[in-house]
């Protein structure tokens, strides 16, 4: 996207000046710009897709009311063949960025203050489509990974029919899950960390329904990804305090994911490719190794 057009989007919706813009390195489906004024920072979200920030809008209005740090939405609308959002700023980096200069008791606080954030979600009124189940989230994840990685053959996707397996013995707890929302979309980024707190959260595009141990799945393969150790999932684990059987739906929703990281290697998202080379697919074929090694471990409680 020509920044002469981003300006244009921001000067003519907010009637301030642009001193300063730059495009941010997140987000992969967006075009998103840190706008400075003389006096203050906004954000900038611009898509190509009709209606792009239709449910971004709708979800960031309903969450108003839970007293959780998120964006306040300025202005959204249409600018020749883009869709475009313009949000408050919060200060932060994505807690994947600040990770490593995190100490334990930080690490522990976050954590208390994201379940915290989570639990007054999942409070919220959400309806659902009748024909909701938790088994066909599921299914969809396995299946769009099938096909990303049977389609760049960069991994064996056999990996794929293991889990499918691992599926039918917990088959019986996924039964049993209910549309409970929460965010689903907070791991390595979209979590704001300033000063070893967390500031805000950030790209709220949707909303999870089901199982909230399904983000600290992903969190966990991210880390693990990143080379970073995992204490802030066990500060997680031990606020969410899941159960025996709770705890093998978590093991299992984390194999879900590496084989999601696998299926996004090589792939194109706008003007941004997806990674992979030699290391990248070894280090991912370890972590899966690892998260077969805790889920057989599982099997034996």
């Amino acid at each position: 996207m020509d920044y002469k057009d981003a300006i244009m989007i921001f000067e003519n919706n907010t009637k301030r000046s642009v001193v300063q813009i730059e495009r941010c390195g997140v987000g992969i489906a967006n075009y998103v710009f840190i706008v400075s004024t003389a006096t203050e920072k906004f954000i900038l979200r611009c898509s190509k897709d009709e209606d792009a920030y239709k449910d971004t809008v709708y979800w960031l209005n309903k969450l108003s009311v839970c007293e959780i740090p998120i964006p306040v939405v300025l202005s959204y609308g249409k600018y020749k063949d883009y869709s475009f959002l313009i949000l408050s700023y919060i200060r932060g980096d994505d807690i994947g960025n600040v990770y490593y200069k995190l100490n334990d008791s930080e690490k522990k606080q976050i954590a208390k203050t994201v379940v915290e954030i989570q639990r007054k979600i999942s409070r919220i009124d959400i309806s659902t489509d009748a024909e909701w189940t938790w088994n066909c989230v599921v299914d969809e994840m396995l299946n769009r990974a099938e096909e990303r990685i049977s389609r760049k053959h960069y991994f064996d996707i056999n990996k794929i029919y293991i889990i499918k397996k691992l599926q039918q013995e917990i088959q019986e707890y996924l039964d049993k899950v209910r549309p409970i929302p929460y965010l689903d979309d907070i791991s390595t980024k979209n979590l704001l960390v300033y000063e070893g707190k967390l500031s805000g959260i950030i790209d709220i595009d949707w909303m999870g329904l089901g199982d909230i141990l399904t983000f600290v799945a992903m969190t966990k393969v991210a880390l693990l990804n990143m080379d970073l150790d995992t204490k802030y999932i066990d500060y997680l684990l031990d606020e969410i305090n899941p159960s025996t059987i709770e705890y093998k739906a978590f093991a299992f929703y984390c194999l879900i994911y590496c084989v999601d990281f696998m299926g996004e290697r090589g792939m194109q998202f706008l003007d941004k490719t997806i990674p992979v080379n030699e290391s990248i697919i070894k280090r991912l074929n370890d972590i899966f190794d690892i998260l077969m090694e805790e889920w057989n471990k599982c099997c034996e409680l």
